[in-house]
């Protein structure tokens, strides 16, 4: 039985799941003891961007505002409609980051002991925080039906995913904790994506005239993560010219593999 015959709501389920295993990936190296320069790291961060960026746009905001359409709004509502969602989306992650205490990303020696230990442990918090709508926007797409569309968002956040779960195990690996340790809190921060997985499948499969309010929701909670979370991050050590090189690429890599899986 090929996947069109699943239903949704376990496409989803597993789907976010896989994608939020991935960053366990990312944790590998420590358990070798390597560690990426620099960069590097910032080239893959980027591309990470990259590749969000474009499944924000190809796999969830196109299919909404033709999901809105296929609703009878029209072309001036649809648009309306997707654009309230994407910014209700932004709106409830700058929320989330207004309330809950965290850490955007490392910061660098802030201080000594437990301040550092404090910081590094606020910024895997923040990891966590942000791979939920990740999970939701998969969950959203196999919602739909459209298992082309979900796999590649599964694709594209699974991705991002893997320089994500190397930060966060680097950054307690520096703290001193063991590499398996450090890698599995790492491999944990992705592991809530499946409960925006199914959350976002199970909406979506409900009611159909949540698709486009879901997807758009979705799109904008990623856009905000871009633009506050990981571009930051990836111009804090002086690499602008490599990371946005690699942003670049993850959005050429993401557009393709969107058109040819859809």
């Amino acid at each position: 039985m090929g996947a069109e015959g699943w239903h949704p709501l376990l496409l989803g389920a597993l789907a976010s799941l896989a994608a939020g295993a991935a960053t366990g990936l990312g944790a590998l190296p420590v358990l070798f003891g390597r560690r990426l320069a620099g960069a590097l790291e910032d080239a893959l961060l980027g591309f990470a961007a990259g590749v969000m960026l474009a499944a924000s746009f190809f796999s969830l905001i196109q299919p909404a505002l033709e999901a809105a359409g296929g609703r009878g709004y029209g072309a001036f509502g649809a648009a309306l409609v997707v654009v309230a969602a994407i910014l209700f989306g932004a709106l409830c992650l700058w929320l989330v980051n207004r309330v809950l205490p965290h850490e955007h990303f490392v910061t660098g020696r802030a201080g000594m002991g437990g301040e550092r230990v404090r910081r590094i442990w606020l910024f895997v918090l923040a990891i966590t925080l942000h791979n939920f709508p990740e999970g939701l926007a998969v969950g959203v797409g196999f919602g739909g039906g459209d298992v082309a569309a979900g796999t590649a968002l599964a694709l594209a956040i699974g991705l991002q995913n893997i320089p994500e779960g190397m930060a966060v195990a680097v950054a307690l690996a520096g703290l001193g904790y063991p590499p398996r340790q450090a890698a599995g809190v790492a491999l944990l921060t992705g592991l809530v994506e499946p409960v925006g997985g199914l959350l976002g499948a199970g909406a979506v499969a409900i009611s159909g005239a949540v698709l486009p309010w879901g997807m758009g929701f979705a799109a904008g909670a990623m856009i905000w993560v871009i633009s506050n979370e990981i571009i930051p991050e990836t111009h804090r050590k002086g690499h602008e010219d490599i990371a946005t090189l690699g942003l670049m690429a993850g959005l050429a890599v993401m557009m393709l593999l969107d058109v040819s899986l859809g």
